[in-house]
């Protein structure tokens, strides 16, 4: 018995000199892969300041728990939450604890939404001590938030919502230079809430995966060890995505700004682990349709008056009338006393006329 728990032992010891330096493994170790991550609605933000920290699975004595996703408050400004996540090594899925750094670590690939897609955060970054929050993946509720912008962020949900790194069915993702850099920063553990929080959800037989099946009533809730209220979400039916909430009336904006060109690495907005933070951005709304008429047939022009020749007048178009013969004949004759009267040739002027065709003499 002695022998075979010194193997027991030794196997831990191997499978955690396995694991990468980016993981920060635990020794709690089991056989049996965890259940996929239940899918659920991001509860409201409590305050300004607090930042989102994913639900888990962790492991007990009575088998797998949920525990549920709740908004923190960080130890200090300018750190973020990197989660913990099960990866598979030496034949047995060891738990990797989340921790508080100044960059997002490797978290196994798992998309546990909300900003976090597997790789880095998008769901803001530290500005100056402030932290601006994306629009597009926190639930503001009724609380007002004046350090926001708007990027969009796709949501690349696979159909089982793997929770584990490695193995039959887990995720592929290895670590990035970038992740693997993160790994040797100075990191915080847990925050006592944070601890608080899990200790509570163990000892919730609801939260067991035996009784709950996957589908836990308390999926999320608002602030630490809160489970109940109006602040504790439930779980959704598997392979759908419940919508998250808008965003309050009223609440601020930043300017809207022109979009970013691509850099050389063909990156717009760099992550927000290591990278340049994104400048908050609106997407302006999509133009509407106009409606379009088609154009009415024009009518053809008539011609020109000037074009078309006058129609004849009917007076001068008729036939001239023949002469009359009555007009004719009742016209009078030369009167006899006026031919009468008229003098004769004066003999003197006819003898002077020359005569017709008589040469003149020479």
């Amino acid at each position: 018995m002695r022998r075979f728990r010194f193997v027991i032992w030794l196997m831990a010891v191997l499978a955690a000199m396995a694991v990468p330096a980016v993981s920060m493994a635990q020794f709690v170790s089991i056989t049996i892969a965890p259940p996929a991550l239940p899918v659920y609605v991001q509860p409201a933000i409590p305050a300004p300041g607090y930042l989102w920290t994913p639900g888990y699975w962790a492991y007990g004595p009575l088998g797998y728990y949920w525990v549920p996703g709740t908004w923190v408050s960080p130890p200090f400004a300018g750190l973020l939450w990197t989660p913990g996540y099960w990866g598979w090594q030496g034949g047995v899925y060891m738990w990797n604890g989340g921790y508080w750094g100044p960059h997002i670590g490797f978290y196994g690939g798992v998309n546990y939404g909300f900003g976090y897609g597997g790789v880095g955060y998008a769901g803001g970054y530290w500005n100056n001590g402030v932290f601006s929050y994306n629009q597009s993946v926190n639930n503001f509720g009724s609380t007002t938030i004046t350090n926001v912008y708007n990027k969009t962020v796709i949501n690349n949900t696979n159909a089982t919502n793997v929770s584990y790194n490695g193995g039959t069915g887990g995720t592929t993702a290895q670590p990035t230079p970038q992740e693997q850099a993160a790994a040797h920063e100075q990191h915080v553990a847990a925050t006592p809430a944070q601890t608080q929080h899990q200790e509570m959800a163990s000892t919730n037989k609801a939260l067991l995966a035996s009784e709950n099946h996957g589908q836990p009533a308390i999926a999320a809730t608002s602030k630490p060890g809160e489970f109940t209220g109006k602040g504790v979400v439930a779980a959704k039916e598997p392979g759908t995505t419940p919508p998250r909430a808008p965003p309050p009336a009223g609440m601020l904006t930043p300017t809207p700004a022109a979009p970013r060109k691509a850099t050389s690495a063909g990156k717009e907005n760099a992550p927000i682990n290591g990278g340049t933070p994104p400048k908050p951005l609106n997407t302006p709304p999509a133009p509407k349709p106009i409606a379009t008429v088609p154009p009415k047939a024009a009518a053809p022009n008539p011609p020109h008056p000037s074009a078309t020749p006058p129609a004849p007048h009917p007076v001068a178009a008729a036939p001239h009338p023949a002469p009359n013969p009555v007009a004719a004949a009742a016209r009078p004759a030369p009167h006899p006393v006026a031919a009468a009267r008229r003098p004769a040739p004066h003999p003197v002027a006819a003898a002077r006329r020359p005569a017709a065709n008589k040469k003149p003499p020479k």
